[in-house]
């Protein structure tokens, strides 16, 4: 690499990797990211240049840093050298061969002269195998370690906390020589999120996480004259262990304190039966084929709920918020509020009577349906406004806002709203459409009987859903209106599965009644199997 004597002007973001603050200018005009290692030619490329690969050499001398509290013998061994009002922290090989050094001003800047290496700062003075070592963010941290524990190995992050997860990866074989890797980082929100990217990619079991409480580094704490912290923070160094993973004895509270057995129940005694109830914590999935009844009976549990003072959230991505309104208005006044003429002041009775009493909250996309805005206002709903019931209707119109197979999409939406759930707590009622039935086989909207395969494009809705109820009734009946039927295909609670009940709706009232369950002989008193 050539390199020009120029003088370091400031740092600013890299275009590259997208660093606020890692790549350095120079006087001369090239420029070189300390992250991505990027480097640009300057306006001098071609002149007073050098080939630094054959002439590098360590330039000023070991002296005590005072302020700092490293001694002339520490600063000899990791070659930590005050030129003037510079100070070098030279940079070698694995195997001894000097590359380059970092420098830093008196003003805190710093630049690189010479090569850039992928060696850890220290690699070269100990062993590639051992018991301990221990990592920090900075070179004076490495070397302020050194000072209060000189029996292991220091080492430093060539380029800081924002590329601690590349650079560690990048020296794996010499971690797997070590028993115990303790990664010291600063005790700042970035030196922690360092810390932890860095340990995901280590060896599991052998690392180990520092902290100091009273100051931000090591160097810190030698400054004030406290080996002490630095050696009580390593000998007390935590186990890393990632996000997910917990130690079951800790559950004791969670597992022995009693719960309900649901948080609210149904408009449907049936339903109530087989799912003992609405739990927080789950996602329902209603489906059913086209024209089945699944949006009504949705808007019928969401007014239920909303008559008990419940907040709720309802994303009706198929209609317009005034229909969406007029529906739930209908339901709970038992008047088709949508059908017909009524007059403004009947309508605003009826408002007056329903949603001006409810705590309900309604997404208007204006014909947009991103899927990251959806995602986002369920989050804002259930943590902003504390809507813990939520209703989206439905997975096939979130769907269309991607590009792609439709498989592989309705994966990650569904584990995007199992996360949503999980993360937020809130009860999350999902409508889904199924496939088209195969020739030899009776279509949902005949009567036929649904199962969890013909769930549309992926298993992932009915595996990761708590339950899946499906709606069945024969549109095309010659006795005129049919019954509709509520089978639960999931239920992960109980393991309870079937017939639940039946229900007719009445056009005149917008409403489901309920009849008495008519399940087969041969299912009462069982269950179809289900996993759970």
């Amino acid at each position: 690499m050539a390199h020009i004597e120029s003088e370091f002007v400031r740092h600013t973001a890299c275009e590259n990797c997208g660093s606020s603050d890692a790549k350095s200018e120079y006087s001369d005009g090239h420029t070189y990211c300390f992250v991505c290692h990027t480097r640009t030619a300057g306006n001098a490329e071609n002149t007073h240049t050098h080939q630094m690969s054959n002439n590098v050499q360590l330039k000023g001398s070991a002296v005590r840093l005072q302020r700092r509290g490293i001694s002339e013998q520490t600063n000899q061994k990791y070659k930590i050298f005050r030129d003037g009002e510079l100070l070098r922290f030279h940079y070698f090989t694995s195997d001894g061969i000097l590359q380059g050094a970092k420098v830093k001003t008196k003003q805190k800047d710093f630049y690189y002269e010479g090569i850039t290496t992928d060696t850890l700062f220290g690699q070269h003075l100990f062993p590639s195998s051992g018991k301990r070592i221990i990592v920090y963010e900075g070179e004076l941290d490495a070397a302020s370690g050194y000072e209060a524990m000189t029996g292991w190995p220091h080492v430093s992050l060539p380029h800081g906390a924002a590329s601690a997860k590349k650079d560690i990866q990048k020296q794996i074989p010499l971690f797997q020589g070590y028993e115990e890797i303790v990664l010291f980082f600063d005790g700042d929100n970035a030196g922690r999120k360092a810390a932890e990217d860095a340990a995901s990619v280590l060896p599991p079991g052998k690392v180990k996480i520092a902290r100091l409480d009273s100051y931000k580094d090591a160097s810190e704490a030698l400054q004030a004259n406290d080996s002490e912290a630095i050696r009580r923070a390593i000998w007390d160094a935590k186990p890393y262990q990632p996000d997910g993973i917990v130690d079951a004895k800790t559950l004791l509270n969670e597992v022995t304190t009693p719960q309900k057995e649901s948080d609210h129940d149904y408009p449907y005694e049936g339903l109530n039966k087989k799912l003992r109830g609405i739990r927080y914590g789950s996602l329902i999935t209603f489906t059913s084929g086209t024209g089945q009844g699944k949006s009504t009976i949705t808007r019928e549990i969401a007014t239920h709920l909303l008559n008990k003072g419940e907040r709720v959230g309802f994303l009706d991505l198929e209609a317009s918020n005034r229909q969406t309104a007029l529906g739930l208005m209908s339901t709970a006044v038992g008047k088709p509020l949508h059908i017909g003429e009524h007059s403004e002041q009947e309508l605003k009775e009826y408002f007056s009577n329903t949603i001006a009493n409810w705590n309900l909250y309604m997404f208007d996309g204006f014909g947009s349906y991103d899927p990251d805005v959806v995602y986002n206002r369920i989050e804002y709903l259930a943590s902003g406004l504390e809507c813990r019931l939520i209703f989206l209707d439905h997975l096939s119109i979130l769907l269309s806002g991607l590009d792609g197979d439709e498989r592989r999409m309705i994966d990650q939406t569904m584990t995007r709203l199992r996360s949503l759930v999980e993360r937020t707590g809130i009860t999350l009622f999902l409508v889904s459409h199924l496939r088209r039935a195969s020739n030899d086989r009776k279509s949902s909207e005949e009567g036929g009987r649904v199962s969890l395969s013909m769930l549309r494009g992926s298993h992932s809705i009915s595996q990761i859903s708590d339950a899946v109820i499906a709606l069945e009734r024969d549109q095309q009946s010659e006795e005129g209106r049919s019954d509709t039927t509520l089978r639960v295909l999931k239920n992960r609670y109980s393991g309870e599965t079937g017939i639940a009940t039946k229900l007719t709706y009445d056009l005149s009232n917008c409403r489901f009644s309920e009849n008495e369950t008519t399940e087969p002989s041969f299912l009462r008193g069982t269950s179809e199997t289900t996993d759970f």
